[in-house]
This record gives structure tokens, sequence and C-alpha cells, in this order.
């Protein structure tokens, strides 16, 4: 009997972490601290909300379906914004709006691969690109990463077969929180071009990069919509996980496959979710600064209160964006020590198994810590729970 495709790949990881706190008590004392999941627990600005409601009273065909690409005010707003940003020309035909970022990269792989090709995924990787891949029947090939999470094209074209139909990069990166370099960006670029295949850059947390300026050239390229796919996500600027809104930037002829897949799975985007995303790009600039700033700040507190873990054998690996990924002291594997920290620290994470191969033994020594909810005192207050972790 053939298995369906839903049985060829893992239970969603957050839904399995959720449920290590059935039957734990917490207290106002020692509530728990929940560092598991990378969205916003606050809802959006007031502005946003406002809007959004008056869209639900005064717009009727927000109501109704919408095109299947996205509404063209939106994809043409992200091909200005997106084109001055990384000084280079995208025109709103390059845009796709998706309900998500995730259904962008599922739209994504649909329209380039097929049952039996290979993806090459850099390890740690986001579990729910992995959970697609195994759900298309796609191989993912692992990339394994050094101590510093950057992947190297040396060893990805080491990888590189005839079946081989993309490599998929997140910077900044989940679960490893680290920062591409634009040189390292740029070279796997040139390494897809060069063998035929679609790099595929997820840059969900763009707008809490560290860096100034573009975080890399690809767009300058004339030719870029020949290799690029660039995936975004409007969840975490605006505070819209709720309303599904992400954007898919590619060349025009594979939007029109990638369409195919997006009129049989949802239609089109979410209305209401869509015109709050556009209000947000062109109404909340000083306002994402400002929340790109706390972030920065509690991405430096990780690093300020490190010392407190550091001396009982903790290490960080990666840090950046909305994540902290760490190696920690104990005998006990992962999967079993993230359980084990909501009982004893009141602390929910997700253990490095999660986002690794089962073969990676490297999974069992660590854990991804989610900070963005977490304020500068509340990750000393972390720290100091899991410093004070005996088993």
């Amino acid at each position: 009997m053939t298995l369906p495709r839903t049985a060829t790949t893992f239970a969603p990881p957050v839904m399995e972490a959720r449920r290590w706190l059935d039957g734990v008590s917490f207290s106002e004392d020692f509530p728990l601290i929940n560092v598991s999941q990378a969205a916003p627990v606050d809802p959006p600005p007031e502005g946003l909300r406002r809007h959004i409601a008056e869209t639900a009273l005064n717009v009727a065909d927000a109501h109704l379906y919408g095109p299947v690409l996205g509404l063209p005010d939106l994809r043409a707003e992200v091909a200005r914004q997106f084109g001055a940003a990384y000084g280079g020309d995208i025109a709103a035909a390059q845009v796709a709006i998706t309900s998500g970022c995730n259904q962008a990269f599922c739209a994504a792989i649909t329209a380039i691969a097929g049952e039996g090709d290979e993806v090459i995924l850099p390890t740690p990787w986001y579990f729910n690109h992995k959970m697609w891949l195994d759900i298309m029947g796609v191989r993912t090939v692992p990339l394994a990463t050094q101590g510093d999470l950057l992947p190297d094209p040396e060893a990805a074209e080491a990888l590189i077969t005839d079946r081989t139909r993309a490599i998929v990069l997140v910077t900044p990166n989940n679960p490893g929180g680290v920062e591409y370099p634009a040189d390292l960006v740029q070279a796997f670029f040139d390494l897809a071009r060069r063998r035929g295949l679609r790099l595929i850059v997820d840059e969900t947390y763009r707008d809490f990069d560290s860096r100034t300026g573009a975080p890399h050239d690809l767009f300058k390229d004339p030719d870029w919509q020949d290799t690029l796919i660039q995936l975004y996500s409007f969840s975490k600027a605006y505070r819209l996980t709720g309303h599904r809104v992400g954007a898919m930037v590619t060349s025009a002829p594979l939007l029109a496959e990638v369409e195919k897949f997006l009129d049989t799975v949802t239609i089109c985007p979410n209305q209401l979710g869509q015109h709050g995303a556009l209000w947000g790009m062109q109404n909340l600039a000083q306002w994402l600064a400002g929340e790109r700033a706390e972030i920065l700040d509690r991405r430096a507190a990780i690093s300020d209160h490190l010392p407190l873990v550091a001396d009982k054998g903790w290490e960080l690996m990666g840090v950046g964006a909305y994540f902290a990924y760490m190696r920690h002291p104990f005998e006990l594997p992962s999967n079993e020590l993230a359980p084990a920290l909501v009982k004893q620290a009141h602390v929910l994470t997700l253990p490095g198994t999660m986002f690794m191969p089962e073969t990676d033994a490297d999974g069992a020594r660590q854990l991804r810590i989610a900070f963005a909810n977490v304020d500068r005192s509340g990750i000393r207050t972390l720290f100091e729970r899991l410093a004070a972790v005996e088993l």
C-alpha cells in the first residue's frame, strides 16, 4: 500500500513542542519563558489595525476573490521598494503575493521540481522547508555547515547531480540566526547560474538584518530573474502572522507556473491582509525602524548575558534576527533535554534534532532560542534559569 504524501514527513515541530506543556504548572513567581516560536505575539500597531477595519467596512472588493498573484498595488509597491533597497530593476510582473512565506516556498518548489528531483538545504535547516520537500517526493540533500553555520559553495557544488533543481539559503538564518555575507550569497548565485539551477533565497527576516544597506547585490545583475527566487514575509515586519501574507520575486514566466499552484490551493491571498501589508509598506517605515532597533538590542542582550551560561559550558553558535542557536553542555540529547527544560526551568525551546537530519549527531547537542518576544531583562532571566539547570 502506498503511503499518503503527508505520511512521508514528520509532525509539525512547534505543535509537538506545545504538547510538552501539558501537565506542567506555572506560576507568577516562576512563569513559562516561551522561546520556541519565531513569531510576534503582539497585534499590529493601531493604525494598521484601523486600516484593516476600515477596509473591511468600506471596500466591498476586499471580501471577494482577488487576483491569484495578489493585489496589483501591493505587487507594484514590493517591486518599487525592493528595487530601491537592492539597487536593481524589479517589475510588478516579477512579484507574486502568497498566503505567507511558507506558501511561497511550497509554490516555488512545486514550480521547479518533480518527484525524485533534489534540492540542497544547508543544515541546520528550517523544518517546514524539509517537510514540504518530503511531501512533494523531492529528495532533500543536506549541506553541512561548520561552527560558524555558514554554508560552503564548494561543498554544495560537490553535492550537485543531474537531479538537482535548486539550492536554498535562508538569511538572516532560521534557525541559526547568522547573516550570510554578500559575497557568500553571490558565490551561491554564481554557482547556481553556472550549473543551471535556481537559487531560492528566503529573506523572511530581512527587516531585522543588523547591516546597513542591501544585504546582497543579486538584483543588480540584469538577468537576476533567470536564477533567483526571493521569498519574503510580511508577518514579521508588520505583525500580520494571522493574515498570512508573503511574497515571491522571480521571473514572470516562472510566476505563470506558480499561479497554477496558488489557484488550486487558495485561489487568492487574504485580501484584508494584503491591504494591511500595503498600508504598512507605505506608512510604517519609522515604526518598523523602531521594531528593528528593539530586536537588535535583544540580539545584543544575548551576547551581553552569555557569560551567565558560558561558564556552565553553553556555547553560542549563531545569533541574529529572531534567533540564538546554542550548543548545550549536557549528556542528555536535545530532543530529551528540551522537554526536561519545561519541567525544571519553565523554558520552552526547540531541540536541534528538529533542524537536522536524523543521521546527524550534532542536532543532539543544539537548541534554538527564538528571542523576539523576550525583552532584555527576560533574556537575562532565561540565561539565569539555564545556568541553574542540573541534569
